[in-house]
């Protein structure tokens, strides 16, 4: 494996287990309130402008991993979209990257 895809596969697990942890504390302060966590992306200006900043980060990933998906038929690849909406861009985009730098 070369080390740029070690990179990419160790900004992945970064980027999974970092978001996680504040997540999981958030979640186990409140008693699992996912509404509760969606009300505080919208808390003041500064998150509500992070969290979409994020959202159309994500659209935007989603569409590029699709449309190089089709073209490259590197289907391994759409393992992406779901850690990207599970987990998050942080993990989404670094897997993506390791998924298609793969030898092929």
């Amino acid at each position: 494996m070369s080390p740029l895809r070690i990179i990419y596969l160790a900004l992945a697990i970064w980027g999974t287990v970092h978001p996680m942890y504040f997540f999981v504390t958030y979640l186990r302060s409140e008693g699992a309130s996912f509404v509760g966590m969606l009300d505080l992306w919208v808390a003041n200006p500064a998150v509500e402008g992070m969290a979409w900043d994020l959202m159309i980060a994500g659209t935007t990933l989603v569409v590029w991993i699709l449309a190089e998906t089709f073209v490259r038929r590197n289907w391994s690849a759409l393992l992406a979209i779901p850690a990207t909406f599970c987990i998050g861009v942080s993990c989404g985009f670094p897997l993506y990257l390791f998924l298609r730098t793969r030898p092929v």
